[in-house]
């Protein structure tokens, strides 16, 4: 079995920057030689008054903060437009208006540099994004991919080499999170919220369903467990959100729903990686970042004799710098694209880059 690091870190010498705009964040980054010589994110808070990411603020959004933010990168990272070797970008899937800014904004940099322009699956980025991490896995490894529109469970044998072994067949873990958030009175995005009233809840508090837990598949199911948090809560409805003891029962909910999440999620990935012997497993996406679900892997993990491999926060959580560590990898291979690539608002994992 060859090492992630020999089979997959990018080792050629160059300058690439990677482009992210798929959502709400506006983000650059610059890997220097394989490695990370900055990043930059720049969030969209203003979606919280409205419960949501309301597509056309956003492409607006990143209208304004693109060039800021790219020259930002650019600056931390001690370098200029003329050492680029190639502009790596998100243009799937995602919001149509946002991964058209970054695109086009790649297209014309790409355009007027003369060097060669990749398109990045943002999920592929997702899954490689542990590669960002001083501790890299081995390859073949077991991917879970959880966020707020995917949940996905995947063998990686190599850059666009993947088996999809499981995703979510109705809401992704991450949306359910939010959902549920909403119903406790939580600001969008709720996840981290969650996650922090958790810390102070009761996990046992109420049992809620583990959807296809036991079946002998590696899909999953969160509507099940979002409409039963629904019920308990039209059964059990405070008098008002300011009653006492209200705080008590947000912390209680927001910890037995997490811990259900966290079952299933955990669970269905370690069941996968035994039987399909792989040692290793990478947990990514905006829900990696959650601290229970962390924990909960390295314990199970180091239980089996496995490798945890998740990276930190910032890596976890839209951002270019995954966009251009997939950048180089496909560089090295020759996967580049010309100026005839489109946004894809909605693209399979493995469908094409045109």
């Amino acid at each position: 079995m060859n090492t992630l690091t020999q089979t997959l870190s990018p080792l050629g010498e160059g300058v690439i920057l990677g482009i992210e705009s798929s959502c709400d964040e506006t983000s650059a980054a610059v890997l220097r030689n394989g490695e990370l010589a900055s990043v930059v994110v720049s969030s969209q808070f203003f979606h919280e008054r409205f419960g949501g990411v309301v597509p056309e603020l956003a492409s607006r959004a990143h209208v304004r903060a693109i060039l800021p933010i790219v020259r930002e990168a650019l600056t931390q990272a001690g370098t200029g437009l003329d050492a680029l070797e190639a502009i790596a970008v998100t243009y799937a899937p995602g919001l149509m208006g946002s991964l058209l800014v970054g695109l086009n904004f790649a297209k014309g940099l790409s355009l007027g540099l003369g060097v060669p322009l990749i398109g990045v699956h943002h999920i592929e980025a997702h899954i490689f994004s542990a590669l960002l991490e001083q501790d890299k896995p081995q390859v073949p490894f077991v991917a879970l991919v959880v966020s707020g529109g995917h949940t996905m469970l995947l063998l990686v044998k190599d850059v666009g080499s993947y088996q999809l072994l499981g995703e979510t067949l109705d809401d992704a873990a991450g949306e359910a999170f939010d959902k549920v958030g909403k119903m406790l009175g939580l600001a969008y995005p709720a996840g981290p919220e969650i996650d922090r009233l958790a810390k102070s809840g009761n996990p046992h508090f109420v049992e809620f369903p583990r959807g296809m837990l036991n079946e002998a598949n590696y899909n999953f199911s969160f509507s099940g467990i979002k409409t039963s948090v629904l019920h308990w809560l039209k059964k059990n409805p405070p008098s008002s959100e300011r009653a006492e003891g209200w705080g008590v029962v947000q912390s209680d909910i927001a910890a037995s729903f997490q811990r259900a999440v966290v079952d299933v999620l955990v669970t269905k990935t370690v069941r996968a990686a035994e039987e399909y012997e792989i040692a290793d497993i990478v947990c990514a996406g905006g829900v990696s970042a959650n601290s229970e679900l962390r924990e909960r892997f390295r314990t199970e993990c180091a239980r089996r004799g496995m490798h945890f491999f998740v990276p930190r926060p910032l890596f976890s959580t839209d951002n270019a710098a995954m966009i251009a560590m997939l950048g180089a990898l496909k560089l090295e291979r020759g996967i580049v694209n010309d100026l005839s690539i489109t946004a894809r608002p909605r693209m399979a994992l493995g469908s094409g880059t045109d």
